[in-house]
């Protein structure tokens, strides 16, 4: 089991496709904090151990800055975005759990999922 955190511009049905799969999610609206700010975000997914799904690229940029290995960031940059979509992709990101779980930024892409592994070094 994953413990996810959806941002705002990730469908609501998307965090009932990964509950449905056994997964513990938070969609942001779920607890009314559509205004909040991407650095409290990330706090909030750190204090929680939850990782973040977003199509939103500065949360990667955050993480990446601060040095840490967690949380691990999902990245969706597809060019269909519909919820379906979203869906299908997180099957093939859902194979890479272990890589989540020690700390990644995974980028989503219409030609599949990339990983880099956190801290991001700064040579």
């Amino acid at each position: 089991m994953i413990r996810f955190l959806l941002d705002m511009g990730i469908a609501r049905s998307s965090a009932a496709f990964l509950r449905a799969k056994g997964h513990d999610v938070v969609h942001l609206s779920d607890e009314g904090l559509e205004r909040m700010s991407d650095d409290r975000i990330v706090e909030k997914a750190l204090a929680e151990k939850r990782v973040i799904v977003t199509h939103d690229l500065d949360f990667g940029r955050i993480v990446a800055l601060s040095g840490d290995r967690v949380p691990s960031i999902i990245t969706f940059r597809l060019s269909d975005m519909t919820p379906a979509s979203v869906n299908a992709a997180l099957v093939a990101v859902l194979q890479n759990a272990a890589a989540l779980s020690k700390g990644s930024l995974a980028t989503v892409t219409d030609r599949g999922v990339r990983l880099r592994s956190l801290p991001i070094s700064r040579d």
